[in-house]
């Protein structure tokens, strides 16, 4: 018995050690879980000219040309808009719209298809609207420039020939509004076309969306400063869950646009509490716009040294004071804008960090 029960612990002892060995060996060859990342992380440039801030992206490649454009990066709307001129060849721009062969749908040039389906872009108020009248149109675009940069999918973009002023009635130079709008939903112009950086598909459990870093108002310059970081594209788990320091706004689906970037809000100044709808848009260079229907006048500047408090639905609260080249607010009565958002101009990203999350139709808003 004794013999019987050496010879079974002998492969006892065998099979264990063989066990062990091939734990061991699935453990060395085992492949470590992929982790959410973001897609890329890009720089802007913040330019001014006396108390009007602009943010703008680089544009360096659309379809197969190389480029070099620069569009203003908008919070408040949706889709990017650029000009033809030095993308198309100049016989198919006139004063009147993009040539397209008879009887084609579409022409392809240099890698960008040009559709026939013509629609007007509009931007601000009845008081200050541009207008954009082009075509629908598709093509790779590569974001950002040698400070770094990533190139997208097949996207659609807005391609428009004309850019109007309405209350000047005169046509404005070519490219001087070349527009990267990075909102929810789907432009207005054409249900086809939406933020470029909702095309970007994450992979091992990331979220599309982005983040954007607070802004330095030292780093706003005449010529313009590039500044680095200030865009991070695709989200991870982290930054929309319960623990995030981004206070979540659940956004609103409509038939025509998609889901706004309007948040319901409460507007406090001079004794007054307004509610409002509040549209939070880095492509609103100056003065935030607050509508009260209880308005005494059309618009009223607000004094420099009066205090402003924003609380929002969910609970975010931002509080500042104008000044005299700075946080200028206008106080507006909707009949006399033709719109009753109240909007927060790029001054308020100057203070406060934002998030776009795609996926989940929310924005986040972050105190600094």
């Amino acid at each position: 018995m004794r013999k019987i029960y050496s010879k079974y612990l002998l492969l006892f002892v065998v099979g264990s050690f063989l066990t062990m060995l091939i734990t061991s060996c699935k453990k060395d060859h085992t492949t470590p879980t992929p982790v959410a990342a973001p897609i890329a992380t890009l720089g802007l440039y913040e330019v001014n000219s006396s108390y009007y801030k602009r943010a703008f992206i680089a544009i360096s490649q659309v379809g197969t040309q190389s480029v070099s454009y620069y569009g203003v990066f908008d919070t408040g709307s949706a889709g990017m808009t650029i000009d033809a001129t030095g993308i198309l060849p100049a016989s198919m721009i006139t004063s009147t719209g993009i040539i397209i062969p008879v009887n084609q749908d579409s022409v392809v040039v240099d890698g960008i298809t040009v559709t026939n389906k013509t629609a007007t872009v509009s931007y601000g108020d009845s008081q200050s609207e541009v207008q954009e009248y082009g075509n629908l149109a598709y093509a790779v675009v590569k974001i950002g420039d040698q400070n770094g940069s990533i190139t997208t999918s097949r996207i659609p973009i807005f391609l428009y020939y004309k850019i109007f002023d309405v209350n000047t009635k005169t046509n404005e130079p070519p490219h001087s509004n070349d527009v990267f709008g990075v909102g929810p939903g789907v432009s207005f112009a054409n249900s086809a076309i939406g933020s470029p950086l909702s095309y970007f598909k994450p992979t091992n459990g990331g979220i599309s969306g982005f983040k954007l870093a607070m802004l330095n108002n030292a780093d706003f310059s005449i010529s313009g400063t590039y500044v680095s970081g200030l865009l991070t594209i695709g989200l991870v788990p982290d930054d929309v869950s319960p623990s995030s320091p981004f206070i979540m706004h659940r956004l609103t689906n409509y038939p025509q646009g998609g889901y706004s970037p309007d948040i319901a809000a409460t507007i406090t100044y001079q004794g007054q509490s307004v509610p409002a709808m509040v549209l939070f848009d880095t492509g609103t260079p100056a003065i935030t716009l607050i509508e009260n229907s209880s308005a005494k006048a059309d618009t009223t500047s607000l004094p420099s040294g009066t205090p402003v408090t924003l609380t929002t639905s969910s609970g975010f609260s931002y509080s500042y004071t104008t000044a005299q080249a700075n946080d200028l607010t206008t106080i507006a009565q909707p009949s006399f804008t033709g719109d009753p958002r109240t909007i927060f101009s790029i001054n308020f990203f100057t203070d406060n960090e934002f998030l776009m999350d795609y996926a989940g139709h929310e924005i986040g808003l972050k105190n600094n």
